[in-house]
C-alpha cells in the first residue's frame, strides 16, 4: 500500500504545479514542472519507483521491473491523484478564462507524433536511468528524468499541450484545458510511447530482461 500512496502523491504534486503554472500562464512553468517531478522522483524513487504516470508504468511492466497487479494499482492511483490534482489546482487559482485545446486537422497528427515522441524519450530515460542495471544505485536519474519532462514541454507544449503523461492528460481535461472529445489523442499517444520505450529498451538491454532484486524507479 505505501508504494500506492507514494504513487498518488507524487502524481498529484505533479499535476497540481502543471494546473497551477499553466492556469496562471506562469512563464517558466516548463522548469517548474520538471523541477516538480525530479523532487518527487527523489522523494519516492526507493519506495515506489516514482513512476507518477501510466505511460511509464507501462514502460516499466514491459521491461519486468513490475507486476501486471500492482501495475493496475499504479495506475488507480495515479489516474484518481491527477483528477483530485486538477481540482484542488482549479480551486487554488480560480481563472477567469482557460483555453482549451482541442487539436483538429494537421494539429491532429502532429500532437500525436510529438507525444509519442517525448513520452517515449522520458520512458527511454526512465528505463535507462533508473532500472538498468548498468547504473545501480546512481544519484542522477532523478535530474535526468525532469530535465526530459522539462525539454519536452519548452519544445512540443505549444503543440501538444505537453502532457507525456495519462494521468496528466486527464488531469488536463478535468481543468478544461484539454477537451474530453480529443482526450484519446493524449491517452494513445502516450500509452504508445512508453509501451515502445519497454520494448526498444529490452531490445537494446538483453541482459536486462530478469528483473532486479531491488528497484530504483
Amino acid at each position: 500500500m505505501r508504494r500506492y500512496v507514494t504513487e498518488f502523491i507524487g502524481t498529484y504534486f505533479l499535476v497540481f504545479t502543471i494546473g497551477c503554472t499553466v492556469l496562471a500562464v506562469a512563464p517558466l512553468a516548463p522548469i517548474a514542472i520538471g523541477a516538480v517531478l525530479m523532487v518527487m522522483v527523489y522523494a519516492g524513487g526507493h519506495v515506489s519507483g516514482a513512476h507518477y504516470n501510466p505511460a511509464v508504468t507501462l514502460a516499466v511492466l514491459l521491461r519486468g521491473r513490475i507486476g501486471l497487479a500492482d501495475a493496475v494499482a499504479y495506475w488507480g492511483a495515479q489516474l484518481v491523484a491527477g483528477v483530485l490534482a486538477a481540482l484542488t489546482a482549479l480551486y487554488v487559482v480560480n481563472p477567469t478564462h482557460v483555453s482549451q485545446l482541442s487539436p483538429s486537422g494537421r494539429e491532429l497528427p502532429v500532437s500525436l507524433v510529438a507525444e509519442a515522441l517525448f513520452t517515449f524519450a522520458l520512458a527511454y530515460v526512465v528505463l535507462n536511468a533508473a532500472t538498468s542495471k548498468d547504473h545501480p544505485g546512481n544519484s542522477f536519474y532523478g535530474l535526468a528524468i525532469g530535465f526530459t519532462v522539462a525539454a519536452g514541454a519548452f519544445a512540443v507544449g505549444g503543440v501538444s499541450g505537453g502532457a507525456f503523461n495519462p494521468a496528466v492528460a486527464v488531469g488536463a481535461a478535468t481543468m478544461g484545458l484539454f477537451a474530453w472529445s480529443k482526450i484519446w489523442i493524449w491517452l494513445v499517444a502516450d500509452l504508445a510511447g512508453g509501451a515502445l520505450a519497454g520494448l526498444v529498451f529490452l531490445a537494446l538491454n538483453p541482459q536486462d530482461r530478469a528483473p532486479l532484486e531491488a528497484s530504483a524507479a
